[in-house]
């Protein structure tokens, strides 16, 4: 997009890397995230930023062979802005010195002091004395580099806030990317403002991008493209198909996994309302044959992924020799997936579109919301005129059902599963709370419980509700119903649903849980 200023973010393996591209996008910058090994002299001059930003990472800069970005970028001339380990390697590669342990971490919330002399970057700041900012840091600058001044400081970090006004370069120890900084988004704002951005990269940049992108890559070869009927797929597929046209077939995989009716409603809403190729696989005993007794989370997902990527390689053959797959992987089943370029950023779970990815697929992939968070992805279907009750779907799992039954999988669970989960979300609806929350599901738990109904002894599955708030999909809380529609809700579940005789509500935030519960 060389009609658009650009702003590079070098990244060291921070967790929240992507929030500060969100932020960004936020104030419709332009921006790219590379990994610091990556970028060299000749990258930059390609590149050719207007300002640069070095993201946080769990490394310290006084490690052998420790994250450093190429020196030219102290030598560019454009603005610069450290994050956490960001403003220890600027610090460090400048004449300043880091320092490790000495009782000096700070983790969660802190609060900022501001010197006496004031700071562009911070207009809109300490206007209550002191600022809430989220640190994430064992390691401090115990020395500023030459040129540089201190314009804040908290607890254990004397340098929280350093500039070299002259040359713009900034620094800062703490978050602003994140929630929990308050006025991190202003800072972003001050800082693209002082750098000269016009501002103008907005959702429908982003798809006449994506366009571009898809067909580069993919040239005159057939695409097909793994549609689930969710979000994520859905506006995959619709971005896709404009670009390509006739050379997608989407491949709707019904895996035995499905909510309540969901094939029938995906295939009928496909085949009504977009005029692209649609194959409907029933290939539910394939799945649920290779599922069988199996328990551990991690090889139920990686299973899923296998046969998903079997069953494409099938269908991929029968289109007449499709060389691409298409899929909507999010940056949240990426960041969560594989680690950072291998090494310092841990890898959560093996989402089933990615962790569970052979090396060996044989098909290459299509990702074009590869770098969005769930938001964003909304933005864009309302681009693409996708209709709003599809967009305002609440998200659904590839590997569906089976990873809402911990343990093992059987027919029986499954049925009692469906029904109950139906049963929620009709609750859900009826009390107008669906658009409220970000996602809502039952799962069913791997214990039976004692119960009594018409004087009897039961003895019946245990269902867990879940319902979380969440802007991305990074964070989440639970969310907070009553103990009315709580009541209401277990009561019409076990009137309707034979095999359940006790509900509870989950409610677990995320960090410590995943939305999830494998």
């Amino acid at each position: 997009m060389t009609h658009h200023d650009r702003l590079l973010i070098i990244d060291f393996g921070s967790q929240v890397t992507q929030l500060i591209a969100r932020r960004l996008r936020e104030l419709n910058v332009y921006c790219e995230i590379h990994p610091y090994n990556r970028v060299d002299d000749a990258f930059l001059k390609a590149f050719a930023p207007k300002a640069v930003i070095l993201s946080g990472g769990p490394a310290s800069v006084y490690w052998e062979n420790a994250p450093m970005p190429p020196a030219g970028v102290f030598s560019m001339g454009v603005p610069l802005l450290g994050i956490c380990y960001g403003q220890q390697v600027m610090m460090h590669s400048l004449g300043g010195h880091v320092e490790g342990g000495h009782g000096t971490a700070e983790f969660g919330r802190a609060f900022v002091t501001p010197t006496a002399d004031r700071l562009p970057l911070l207009e809109g700041w300490f206007e209550a004395g002191t600022e809430q900012v989220w640190m994430s840091h064992g390691d401090h600058v115990s020395k500023i580099a030459p040129g540089f001044q201190v314009y804040g400081t908290s607890p254990n970090a004397p340098f929280a806030i350093t500039a070299d006004v002259a040359r713009q370069f900034y620094a800062v120890q703490f978050h602003p990317e994140v929630h929990h900084t308050p006025k991190g988004a202003q800072l972003y704002e001050n800082f693209v403002r002082l750098a000269g951005f016009k501002g103008d990269w907005t959702m429908g940049a982003y798809r006449e991008e994506a366009i571009r992108k898809i067909r580069e890559q993919v040239g005159d070869q057939k695409v097909i493209c793994g549609l689930s009927g969710g979000v994520d797929s859905s506006v995959a597929a619709v971005l896709i198909h404009e670009a390509i046209g006739d050379q997608l077939t989407c491949v709707f995989v019904d895996h035995g996994l499905l909510r309540l009716g969901e094939a029938e409603q995906v295939v009928t809403m496909f085949r009504d309302h977009y005029n692209m190729p649609l194959i409907h696989a029933d290939e539910s005993a394939l799945f649920l044959g290779a599922l069988e007794g199996v328990s551990d989370p991690e090889v139920k997902r990686k299973t899923i992924g296998r046969l998903f990527i079997d069953v494409f390689q099938k269908h991929a053959t029968a289109v007449g020799g499709a060389k691409f797959l298409a899929q909507g992987t999010l940056y949240p089943d990426v960041i969560e997936s594989v680690s950072f370029s291998g090494g310092p950023s841990v890898t959560i779970k093996s989402h089933h579109n990615v962790g569970g990815l052979p090396e060996k697929m044989g098909l290459k992939l299509v990702e074009p919301l590869r770098e969005l968070f769930k938001d964003e992805v909304r933005a864009l279907g309302r681009e693409l005129g996708l209709p709003p009750s599809f967009i305002g779907r609440h998200p659904f799992p590839g590997p569906g059902l089976a990873i809402r039954c911990p343990g093992e999988i059987t027919s029986e669970k499954l049925d009692i599963l469906r029904k109950a989960d139906a049963v929620y979300i009709d609750q859900i609806r009826r009390h107008g709370l669906y658009d409220d929350i970000w996602q809502a599901f039952a799962a069913i738990l791997p214990m039976k419980t004692v119960g009594v109904m018409g004087d009897g002894r039961t003895y019946d599955y245990a269902l867990a509700l879940r319902a979380v708030t969440s802007v991305d999909g990074m964070t989440a809380d639970y969310y907070p119903f009553t103990h009315e529609f709580l009541g209401e809700t277990a009561t019409r579940i076990i009137n309707e649903v034979k095999g359940v005789n006790r509900v509870f509500y989950d409610c677990t935030s995320k960090p410590p849980g995943t939305i999830e519960l494998e």
